[in-house]
């Protein structure tokens, strides 16, 4: 019954905002600027998460600025859901004129050289639309691309956003099974590129290094590292930036094409300076939201000290 049930609402959601996909972008972003009003004026939505998150990552800056910060955040904020749901019904002609993809070139040769690569990125800019890179390939339209995912908890926006992420050629893959996709990929000989959100914040137990992020002693993901370097692949920095509203520039920037040969973590490391000079160019696309510093070193230590945590050497 619940499956019925589950099955009934995503029917109903998917068409919803997919009606809402086929409205032009001029259309779209007016439902954005009352999103902005009712999200950022009156409701508040976790404005005191931005506006600490924001404030102690630049306590260089003025009070005015961090407030500049704060509203354009939100105005982009309220953009990223619609640019989202317009993945949905976009064509890849259309595409093509919102986003442009640099340095794929160099993706493509490590393609002709056998060798499959992986992209690291952050939530920064619109992360989601690094699906459609596929529509960029002018020599390797056969190459497997997309992105891995944390499964939500709710099934039907789960399944909603798979169909974004699928429109224009993406796969989605829980990052649970990545290892095994990507291994049977190798076995079939399809090249791959598959996109790895390395920023979020990490379970206690899967804290292995902390680094100086924004102004705070940050716990980090370290498992796509694992994985680049098992898979061998040519890692890429996904640099994302936002030149108007609607319009973005993602530069694939090459971090290393031999992972074994760096030292542990510092894929990881580089990856987030990288991120942080992003953030620096421009604070309003970064995903201020999330509550990504709620973990601090001194209980991460207590909870090691009592044997809740075990670190892996």
């Amino acid at each position: 019954m619940k499956k019925v049930l589950n099955n009934i609402l995503y029917g109903v959601t998917y068409i919803m905002f997919y009606a809402l996909s086929l409205l032009p972008f001029r259309a779209l972003y007016i439902i954005s600027d009352f999103m902005y009003i009712l999200i950022y004026m009156l409701v508040g939505y976790r404005k005191k998460v931005v506006r600490k998150n924001i404030a102690t990552s630049f306590p260089e800056k003025s009070s005015k600025e961090l407030a500049c910060i704060e509203r354009r955040f939100y105005h982009w904020f309220c953009d990223y859901f619609v640019e989202t749901i317009k993945l949905l019904s976009i064509s890849p002609q259309q595409m093509s004129r919102h986003i442009e993809f640099r340095n794929v070139e160099e993706l493509e040769q490590c393609f002709d050289k056998g060798q499959s690569c992986a992209a690291i990125l952050g939530h920064y800019c619109n992360w989601e639309w690094l699906s459609g890179v596929g529509i960029a390939y002018t020599r390797h339209k056969d190459a497997v691309s997309g992105l891995i995912y944390h499964p939500l908890y709710s099934d039907v926006f789960n399944r909603l956003f798979i169909s974004l992420r699928s429109h224009l050629g993406g796969v989605c893959i829980p990052k649970n099974e990545i290892l095994r996709y990507l291994l049977r990929y190798r076995q079939e000989q399809r090249h791959s590129l598959f996109g790895y959100i390395s920023d979020q914040v990490p379970k206690w137990e899967n804290i292995h290094l902390w680094l100086d992020f924004l102004n705070h002693d940050t716990p980090v993901f370290t498992g796509g590292e694992r994985i680049m370097k098992k898979m061998n692949d040519a890692v890429f920095y996904v640099d994302m930036e936002r030149t108007r509203r609607g319009h973005y520039v993602c530069t694939f920037r090459l971090i290393t094409k031999e992972p074994d040969s760096l030292s542990k973590y510092e894929i990881t490391r580089t990856f987030f300076r990288m991120l942080e000079q992003s953030v620096r160019r421009d604070p309003s696309c970064y995903l201020w939201t999330h509550n990504r510093w709620k973990r601090t070193h001194e209980e991460y230590d207590s909870r090691v000290a009592r044997g809740e945590i075990k670190i892996r050497t």
